[in-house]
């Protein structure tokens, strides 16, 4: 990778002339620019990045060995914060869970780092790879988490698996955003998701919440 991993987040190395923090961002910026604009990852070559960060292609090439290099840290910098969850419920934060994936799939940058990430899971194991433990991974662990507090709390069946419900909860916005050609992604539509699913999976006499 082009950045030991031990180190943390930065610009530049700590060997030699200090590299500049506002050109590392500006190629990060130009790659997204250029992939928010629909230009598929394979066409994107360091010159028509350099050219859209307005710096030279050896200022592309001292950072990154490769395209892929570049990406994996375009995705880095790119994946916003998580939303706090409220903790009311277990409903609730399943919500805010899934509105924070909607809202991903309508931006432009996020939609088009994740339909970029998607492309190269064959092509590209390595961007799959990094897209998943640093995005995939830690939502999945967190949908779980509320998941499990909901079973202590009596707001989910004791006997369903956790693992098959989280995908439940996911997979209707995922199909609208990477299967239909025009998503379909409506307000309301984590809370019409939730509220269908955990119709079924509520323990027997449990109130609606």
């Amino acid at each position: 990778m082009s950045r030991a991993e031990s180190r943390p987040p930065s610009y530049g190395s700590a060997r030699g002339r200090p590299r500049s923090k506002a050109v590392e961002q500006a190629i990060l910026e130009a790659v997204l620019t250029l992939l928010e604009d629909g230009v598929p990852l394979a066409d994107l070559s360091v010159e028509r990045i350099a050219r859209t960060a307005g710096v030279g292609k050896a200022a592309v090439y001292r950072r990154w060995s490769d395209k892929e290099d570049l990406f994996v840290d375009v995705m880095r910098a790119a994946e916003p914060a998580e939303r706090e969850l409220p903790g009311t419920s277990m409903r609730d934060d399943l919500v805010v869970l899934l509105e924070s994936l909607r809202q991903r799939s309508l931006a432009g940058r996020s939609s088009a780092i994740l339909h970029t990430a998607h492309a190269q899971m064959r092509s590209s194991p390595k961007i799959w790879a990094v897209y998943h433990a640093a995005v995939i991974t830690p939502r999945r662990a967190l949908g779980l988490e509320v998941l499990r507090r909901g079973r202590l709390n009596g707001e989910l069946r004791t006997d369903v698996d956790l693992e098959l419900t989280i995908d439940m909860f996911v997979a209707p916005l995922l199909i609208r955003t990477f299967v239909r050609h025009d998503p379909d992604l409506p307000d309301g539509l984590p809370e019409q998701i939730v509220d269908t699913v955990l119709h079924g999976l509520r323990p027997v006499g449990s109130p609606r919440s």
